[in-house]
């Protein structure tokens, strides 16, 4: 017998390597997907390849007959097992049935409006990577026993890891089991389980059926795409059967209350109740059968009898799974697979594992948009009957169409029965938390990251609304850079400079100024907080809200509004005991803010709320692309309540209203760049990386673990909230009174220093201690302009810029501190002003 995955590695080379049984186990395919180049194809997964559903179910039974042995009993009834969309949702529910014990649960793409979220992870290489998990009961991930994590596949281990660093930071346990049909770990993967485990205080144990590896030869991904392309449109389904019946509907008779599956939760009851009724349920279909003349004369038992196909739909496989196997457990001649959202080429060669391909229009409405749906090895492989299985929310128009899956199927089965299972609606108590409406896309984004997972912040001080691109390769040189954002070659959130590593010494400094300054921050972090919170009613009544709701909600814009929005919420929970929502969220110049990031804030909260929170303003360029970015949102998406206003520390450009102080002073987390800000990046934005439903990115940068002074930076300004509180409210009485209208004077400030020193771009003008920082440690400067006097500021900037061969230019009736020239229509042969080459360290 020729083995299924032959014809792909004849022509890319791929090696499957491994024991005896792996052969038997997997095949392999094309993906047609830009992420991976193949597909292992399971021979008893029942998704791609029928197959008799004894075998399906016994290969789930059989695993978690092993958990449960590796657990005991006692830890078993602890336990809850949780299975991956849409591919595993089957075997996770095998698997739990296996244990015997523990409640079920299994991710969903599919959002239910009411049901509140209790996480949602990554799948990095899948066609569509956003998972949710919405148990009916809120408190099932909650408990402290092992939680079981089923999937078909366990190769590089993201998914895996993505959904425990998001669960543990929420519900930590002690004990993690992963569950897989095959352990496909390359080499270099195999240590990362267990790194992990260390890393988050946990066990985690592995069982697998049959354990291997693929080998890919380089170039495999580009290969893979060009065979994909040559054989698109060669294998086509076999020619359609003339004269087909239309489909039979069988009225199941599901009973009322029993879940259809896993996507809100399947407890050890109603496994009960599902054994009950499922002789009965398979005792209609077969009657069905009988009725459209799908079984042989000599009865149901007959070794000769028609071949039926059990089909089920996508999420859902386990309910027509349960249903084949009592078919066949009746004597009928079953296999049983489903329809999947996976784009696979089909090759009608003996030694591929995807003969025959159906394409449908999806049929449920699915939150993520219209797109192609799949039936693979169903066409031509001589079944008498299918049986389509779908829940309620999948018998649509759609399904009945000229072009849907029931014509497809008629078109090349001879007879077609369709059994709807209703699809369940969990309750929706009292105490299930509500959420302000909004677009169904915001139902699909992912929750937001958190440490120590993504940053070495606490989880609870903030959540990032944003994509993890720490695998990616971003940085580069500065002088690259500087001369393709110049060039209006690429925008400056297309890349990322690379991480200044600060000397010795300017870390010296970075401390005597933390010393020096912690105070002074610590006041104005709790005059701007005060301000906040005695505004809030003001700006609710702006919006027609009543005026006494919940506190603020603060979205601090990342990086360096991050450790304010922190420090702010310290200040809060210090002074009113108040526990405050605290996100961040990216906001490019040019770009605007981040739309995903708006959608899921007014799903989770009233925008009337939301505080945004940034570290300083300059010329006040982010100030207004906020209040455009906010008008284009509501216009847009016609959600309305977003304060485009922004609370700050140091306002010395006179561009905001509520803000600590309007002097331009050092503030310590200018000075350093992800080392000070939780390990993470400055925000990218670009179209290959971020698409349209995606979180703008950033990296998290582990390797610095060792340099990071963000925890003590905080520690540090904390430490003197008591001793300034009384100067604070004497500071917030005044303000309140002030008239605090933005005069704009450090814009103006600007364009004159770009007119007089010949820059004619106020873009390449940074005014404050902040952005002049910020110009030393990632731009091309030409020179620093400092304000006679003020040498308190600037001994971090000095350094710097002695560093880097940059002349500090001191200059009276200056409205800032320091202002950072960037070089002007830079080249890499450019010349500082003192006609010396710009050299970066």
């Amino acid at each position: 017998m020729v083995w299924t995955g032959t014809w792909v590695a004849e022509r890319l080379g791929v090696e499957l390597i491994g024991g005896e049984e792996l052969p038997a186990l997997l095949g392999l395919a094309l993906r047609r997907n830009p992420k991976r180049a193949h597909l292992l194809v399971s021979s008893v997964l029942g998704k791609h390849v029928p197959q008799r559903p004894s075998v399906v179910y016994g290969s789930g039974l059989g695993l978690g007959v092993r958990v449960r042995e590796l657990l005991g009993d006692a830890e078993a009834a602890r336990s809850v097992v949780l299975g991956y969309a849409e591919t595993a949702t089957a075997l996770g529910h095998a698997v739990a049935d296996g244990l015997g014990l523990a409640p079920y649960l299994h991710s969903t793409r599919r959002p239910v409006a009411g049901v509140a979220r209790a996480g949602g992870f990554e799948e990095s290489h899948s066609h569509a990577t956003s998972h949710l998990l919405l148990p009916e009961d809120p408190k099932l991930l909650a408990g402290g026993g092992p939680l079981v994590l089923v999937d078909d596949e366990f190769s590089t281990g993201n998914t895996v890891l993505n959904t425990i660093r998001d669960l543990h930071a929420r519900y930590p346990r002690e004990r993690y089991v992963v569950v897989a049909l095959v352990d496909m770990r390359s080499g270099a993967d195999l240590g990362r389980l267990d790194a992990f485990a260390e890393e988050i205080g946990a066990r985690v144990d592995l069982i697998s059926a049959a354990a291997g590896t693929v080998r890919l030869p380089e170039g495999v991904l580009e290969k893979g795409r060009e065979l994909v392309a040559q054989h698109e449109t060669a294998h086509a389904a076999p020619a359609a059967v003339d004269g087909t019946p239309a489909p039979v509907r069988v009225a199941l008779g599901w009973p009322e209350g029993l879940p259809d599956g896993g996507r809100h939760g399947f407890t050890p009851e109603h496994r009960e109740h599902l054994e009950e009724v499922l002789p009965a349920l398979a005792a209609r279909i077969a009657e069905a059968l009988e009725g459209t003349g799908g079984t042989s004369p000599e009865g149901p038992g007959d070794s000769d009898g028609d071949r039926v196909l059990v089909l089920g739909f996508e999420e859902l496989m386990y309910a027509p799974l349960r249903l084949a196997g009592a078919l066949e457990d009746a004597g009928h001649d079953v296999r049983y697979s489903t329809t999947t959202r996976s784009p696979v080429l089909a090759v009608d060669d003996p030694g591929y594992a995807i003969r025959t391909r159906l394409v449908f229009p999806a049929h449920d409405d699915p939150a993520d948009g219209p797109g192609e749906r799949y039936a693979y090895n169903v066409a031509g492989a001589g079944f008498d009957t299918v049986v389509l299985v779908v829940d309620s929310a999948a018998d649509t128009p759609e399904l009945h169409a000229p072009d849907g899956l029931l014509a497809q199927l008629s078109a090349h089965v001879p007879r077609v029965v369709l059994a709807v299972v209703p699809a369940y609606e969990p309750a929706v108590t009292s105490s299930t938390p509500t959420v302000s409406e909004a677009p169904e896309r915001s139902s699909m984004l992912p929750e937001p990251l958190r440490g120590p997972a993504f940053s070495s912040y606490a989880p609870e001080e903030v959540g990032w609304l944003l994509q993890d691109l720490s695998g990616v390769e971003l940085e580069a040189p500065t002088e690259e850079r500087e001369e393709a954002i110049q060039s209006g070659g690429a925008h400056y959130a297309e890349s990322l400079p690379v991480e200044y590593q600060p000397s010795a010494r300017y870390q010296e400094l970075f401390h005597s100024a933390l010393d020096g300054s912690a105070a002074r921050m610590a006041r104005a972090v709790g005059t701007v907080t005060e301000t906040v919170l005695a505004e809030l009613p003001l700006r609710r009544g702006r919006h027609g809200k009543d005026p006494q709701g919940r506190g603020p909600v603060l979205v601090s814009l990342a990086r360096a509004g991050t450790p304010v929005g922190v420090l702010m919420r310290r200040w809060a929970k210090a002074r009113h005991g108040l526990d405050l929502p605290h996100y961040a969220v990216s906001i490019v110049r040019g770009r605007g803010i981040d739309a995903n990031a708006l959608r899921w804030l007014a799903a989770h909260h009233d925008p009337a709320d939301v505080v945004f929170v940034d570290g300083w303003t300059g010329k006040g360029a982010i100030t207004r692309e906020l209040a455009d970015a906010i008008k284009e949102f509501e216009a847009a998406e016609g959600i309305s309540g977003f304060d485009p206003e922004i609370a700050v520390l140091a306002d010395p450009g006179s561009c905001v209203r509520t803000y600590g102080t309007r002097e331009d002073f050092l503030i310590p987390s200018a000075c350093l760049n992800s080392t000070v800000s939780g390990l993470i990046s400055r925000t990218v934005l670009r179209s290959d990386l971020v698409g349209p439903n995606d979180f703008h990115g950033a990296k998290f940068y582990r390797e610095l673990a060792g340099s990071d002074v963000s925890g003590a930076f905080l520690d540090a300004v904390a430490a003197r909230f008591d001793e300034v509180a009384e100067t604070v409210d004497v500071d917030v009485k005044e303000l309140l009174a002030a008239d605090r209208t933005p005069t704009w004077e450090g814009w103006a400030a600007v364009e004159r220093i770009s007119e007089e020193y010949g820059i004619h771009d106020v873009n390449l003008v940074k005014p404050g201690v902040g952005e002049t920082t910020r110009v030393l440690l990632r731009r091309v400067p030409w020179k620093i302009l400092a304000k006679r006097g003020a040498d308190a500021d600037l001994a971090h900037v000095r350094l710097l810029a002695e560093q880097r061969g940059v002349p500090v230019e001191f200059v009276d009736e200056l409205p800032y501190t320091c202002v950072g020239l960037i070089h002007p229509q830079y080249t890499r042969g450019a010349t500082g002003a003192d006609g010396k080459a710009v050299v970066s360290q």
